[in-house]
């Protein structure tokens, strides 16, 4: 750790600390990660040992998608993501710290050849702002120095541009954005910028897969201000709940913890500090139409509530809008397993569907499916049930 860390800001301390960490490997800044071997096979041994991370994200990525990567440091989950999404598939890296990227990049046509597609790209930006190209903002000043409030004016007026004109990561061009151990390292006062950032690039139907360190209390004033333990992934640790709340207040849905240690990482001041992995969807968004469809919850609880507010009783035909039936029945929805989906026998054309309250929750009447004139008899000839004949 560098001498100094303790005197600088937390911004700082963390650019300090990763700084020193991608020229020599720091064993504080992770925790032991299992990865799959064959993924590994391929990287230069340089960004195995400068890997810093607390989970394996990229486990949740699928063939043929576009991913991006907060925090991606030395290239380790982008290179391992390029081999699961293929050729056809595309992995974007961001990360604002100079030597990380350059650790990244030197492999770039190396990784490629290896992969069979040069399916990896490395950006320099903020994760909680990701529409400024710091790249682009470096080449701005290296030809317009600021020494001046005036110049530093015309900046701020260049850098908005950009952000309007040319963004970093466009608006809803991406799959899955995943991240490892970065999003609390991210000042408290810039994280609804940064879930709403991960929500804006994401596709409608597009998910984030986080790992990330978590309290399991809130943290107190004297670690909260120390930069060191800031930059170790301390300090600005979200605790459990907080952290799939702040999911939740940017907008996504079924937000799910899929891994979570056991053992805490670190326990400090009586505080205990681990690994979670948290995938969170988007898409729920949009207006609600009535095309008498329903949905019934399996079980095993009595009554489960979404993160819209609908109750699903078990064993009951619960009456959804068309987006929401949507949203619950699709294949890679969090909800499809625990669901039985029951479509109209006669189709509403979405133009002529009427507006659904989704504020109430009301059971769906079979004759509401079926249609009110419903009248069919149908006798199965046979056994349905064993040699004996019927039940």
């Amino acid at each position: 750790m560098p001498k100094n860390i303790a005197a600088l800001t937390a911004e700082s301390a963390v650019r300090e600390r990763y700084t020193e960490a991608a020229k020599k490997r720091e064993a504080a800044l992770c925790c032991p990660v299992e990865y799959n071997k064959e993924y590994l096979k391929i990287l230069p041994e340089e960004i195995l040992e400068r890997d810093y991370g607390c989970g394996d994200p990229s486990q949740f990525v699928r063939a043929g998608e576009t991913v991006l990567d907060l925090g991606s440091g030395g290239g380790k989950i982008c290179y391992i993501a390029a081999q699961i999404v293929g050729p056809h598939g595309k992995v974007i890296g961001v990360d604002m710290n100079d030597d990380m990227l350059a650790l990244a990049r030197q492999y770039q046509d190396a990784m490629a050849k290896k992969i069979g597609a040069p399916n990896v790209e490395f950006r320099k930006g903020k994760i909680q702002d990701l529409r400024l190209d710091l790249d682009e903002v470096d080449e701005y000043l290296q030809k317009n120095p600021v020494y001046s409030s005036a110049d530093l004016q015309r900046l701020e007026e260049y850098t908005q541009a950009l952000r309007l004109n040319t963004p970093l990561i466009e608006d809803s061009s991406v799959d899955v954005v995943v991240s490892n151990c970065v999003l609390n390292l991210v000042r408290a006062e810039d994280r609804r910028q940064l879930f709403a950032e991960i929500f804006r690039v994401l596709r409608a139907g597009g998910r984030a897969a986080i790992s990330d360190i978590v309290s399991d209390e809130e943290a107190r004033a004297p670690l909260k201000n120390n930069p060191a333990l800031w930059s170790g992934c301390i300090s600005g640790a979200f605790t459990e709940a907080g952290f799939l709340q702040a999911f939740e207040d940017a907008g996504f849905y079924g937000m799910e913890i899929v891994k979570r240690d056991d053992k805490p990482w670190q326990t400090i001041a009586g505080i205990e500090f681990r690994s979670i992995t948290v995938v969170a969807h988007k898409g729920k968004q949009g207006p609600c139409h009535e095309r008498h469809q329903a949905v019934i919850y399996k079980g095993p609880w009595k009554a489960v509530i979404d993160d819209d507010g609908h109750t699903l009783y078990r064993g009951e035909r619960m009456a959804v809008c068309d987006k929401t039936f949507r949203l619950y029945a699709r294949t890679e929805s969090p909800y499809a397993k625990d669901l039985l989906a029951v479509e109209p026998y006669d189709n509403i054309p979405l133009e002529e569907a009427k507006a659904f309250n989704c504020a109430k929750n009301a059971r769906r009447h079979p004759k509401e499916t079926k249609g009110q004139d419903y009248q069919v008899t149908e006798l199965t000839e046979g056994s349905c049930c064993g040699p004996d004949g019927c039940c």
